[in-house]
């Protein structure tokens, strides 16, 4: 190996330590970008010279070069935010964000609503996720992530349920529709909404019959809510029959008219089925039912399905991604699901700048699916990743760089003083 070769030698080196210096400096610089994944510089020994041919031993390397830059996909820390909007993965994959070259994989979910209602990142790229379909169920269709119309219209009822017990010891009444309070053995109301999402009260008025175990009821509004109606005159929309058995179970309903006609524009015939729980007669055991008991009338609870027309008053995501929004009805709706994607050689991924990576044909493709399942990690909300750069430990390696970079000059600066000597062996 001649002097000038340990030049060459030298060289090498210096280049090392520079291009290592330069994935020191990019860490140190990313130190507080969201979602950041620091990178080592990985080098191998350059070809060596044999003085005995390929029968090995005895060789003098060339140098170093840089080999490899690897992403170091280690978690970074997880921070709490109050924006709603910022998103954070603990585990595995990527946030899918719609790129102008193409699907774009980030770590960074600091995204917000744009003025069209799509969920974006700081650049303007709509997040993709898994639609709602009519009945907000989320689907796997995929797609952009989007806010939507902040208004919902009217839902109208379409059941109500009871869960109630009727007195056993209640005497006979003949029940008079023109003075219902009266001739009724027990009434309680019920709010329902018509077809333009209206509220109508409703009552129901039970009658015990002669037989002792069936219970007639009616359904009846207001004259003033009624098509046609005299306001104050109650008016009948809907009745039926409940019979028990000598336990005092629920062992069969008979529904009669049912014909809901609301005024003031709402749809003629509105159907509004009375549930009154699982009857003997369809399976159940009466026990999650009405019931006969010898003790006070009462509603223990009633529900029903129907909802006036709403605004958005809120919206949140949960940790499965999902977002939903809150209505000033108290309706809740779920409008999305935030996509993660998942890829077999994450360190095969090509940066492009912006937070953004891009698959590769060393990464493999991408394998989109729902937070928390198939080895992919939890979306946490109100949270930022920070990045994964250890400032203490990039010091450490930076110290390391320019030490190495010091003792390679010095590899020049002794090869250039014995070619000095060489030169003037002449003189």
């Amino acid at each position: 190996m001649s002097i000038l070769s340990s030049f060459n030698i030298g060289v090498t080196g210096l280049n090392a330590a520079g291009q290592s210096m330069g994935v020191i400096g990019d860490n140190i610089a990313n130190a507080g970008t969201h979602g950041f994944k620091s990178s080592r510089a990985e080098f191998q020994d350059m070809l060596a010279n044999s003085l005995k041919g390929i029968d090995g031993g005895d060789q003098m390397g060339s140098g170093t070069k840089l080999a490899h830059i690897t992403s170091q996909f280690t978690q970074g820390t997880v921070a709490r935010t109050q924006n709603i909007t910022d998103l954070a993965i603990n585990g595995n994959g990527f946030f899918v964000v719609d790129a102008p070259f193409g699907k774009g994989y980030t770590r960074d979910g600091a995204f917000h609503f744009d003025k069209e209602g799509f969920m974006v990142n700081g650049d303007g790229y709509r997040v993709q996720g898994f639609q709602p379909d009519e009945k907000g169920n989320i689907t796997n269709k995929q797609g952009a992530i989007k806010l939507g119309n902040t208004n919902i219209a009217a839902t109208p009822t379409s059941e109500i349920k009871m869960s109630m017990n009727l007195d056993s010891r209640d005497g006979i009444k003949v029940f008079d529709p023109k003075n219902p309070d009266k001739t009724s053995n027990f009434n309680t109301s019920v709010t329902v909404y018509d077809s333009v999402g209206t509220a109508r009260l409703v009552t129901l008025y039970f009658n015990k019959q002669a037989d002792g175990a069936t219970w007639e009821y009616h359904a009846m509004v207001d004259g003033a809510d009624a098509a046609n109606g005299v306001p104050g005159q109650m008016q009948e929309m809907a009745n039926g029959k409940l019979k028990f058995n000598q336990k005092g179970l629920l062992e069969e309903e008979t529904p009669g008219m049912n014909s809901f006609n609301f005024n003031k524009g709402a749809l003629p015939n509105q159907q509004i089925a009375l549930n009154f729980g699982s009857s003997i007669k369809e399976g159940g055991t009466g026990l999650d039912a009405a019931t006969q008991f010898g003790s006070k009338s009462s509603v223990a609870r009633h529900s029903q399905d129907g909802s006036s027309a709403a605004t958005l008053a809120s919206m949140s995501f949960n940790d499965d991604g999902v977002l939903t929004a809150v209505y000033d009805n108290g309706v809740q709706r779920e409008l999305g699901q935030v996509a993660v994607a998942k890829f077999e050689n994450n360190e095969g991924l090509f940066k492009t700048g912006k937070n953004l990576f891009k698959e590769t044909r060393k990464s493999g493709q991408a394998a989109l699916g729902k937070p928390g399942s198939d080895g992919r990690g939890e979306v946490l909300a109100k949270s930022i990743e920070q990045s994964n750069v250890d400032i203490a430990q990039e010091f450490i390696a930076l110290m390391g760089a320019q030490r190495n970079f010091q003792a390679n000059t010095r590899t020049i600066t002794t090869s250039d003083q014995m070619l000095q000597e060489v030169l003037n062996i002449k003189r």
